[in-house]
């Protein structure tokens, strides 16, 4: 396996270490978050010119997808949702993104990958270009617009409620 394969897989699962470790006081989670986004995306795209086959579709588990959800979104509370570029401002309880569902869907798609990646990296990488191509692609830009607009705000590492665990 190459370095680059190899630095994908790093990235995907220091991303998804960072997910398991929210709200366990580490309060600076989220800023690292902010930071590896980008980094994922552009090793992931590195491998735009080799297709490497069909990726190998995730099967969600709805309720583990469900507990990591809820457990995102108490700990990110009011940082939680946005507007998406070309909504209109309006009632808060309109907002129609969500940074706990963008964060949550990214994490299943590199966990989906990460448990092939050992044995058939090539199949790893293969069903994140699709999944990304597909999906999970278009909640890492929003949650990396989202996460712009937080550090902005300075909003990123603030202190959260320790009480929730998943």
């Amino acid at each position: 396996m190459s370095g680059q394969y190899q630095e994908l897989i790093a990235l995907a699962r220091h991303y998804c270490q960072l997910i398991d470790a929210s709200g366990a006081g580490h309060a600076a989670w989220l800023d690292e978050i902010a930071r590896i986004l980008p980094i994922l995306q552009r090793s992931l795209l590195s491998f735009r010119e080799t297709r490497l086959g069909r990726g190998e579709h995730l099967l969600p588990d709805l309720d583990a997808r469900f507990e990591l959800f809820s457990h995102l979104r108490a700990l990110l509370g009011d940082r939680d949702g946005y507007w998406h570029e070309f909504d209109r401002f309006g009632d808060a309880a309109l907002m129609t993104g969500s940074l706990a569902d963008d964060l949550t869907d990214i994490y299943c798609e590199l966990k989906h990958g990460l448990r092939m990646a050992g044995e058939f990296p090539q199949q790893a990488i293969a069903s994140w270009q699709d999944g990304f191509e597909h999906h999970w692609g278009q909640h890492l830009r929003d949650a990396q617009r989202h996460l712009s607009v937080l550090a902005a705000e300075n909003r990123l590492s603030r202190s959260m409620p320790q009480s929730v665990c998943h």
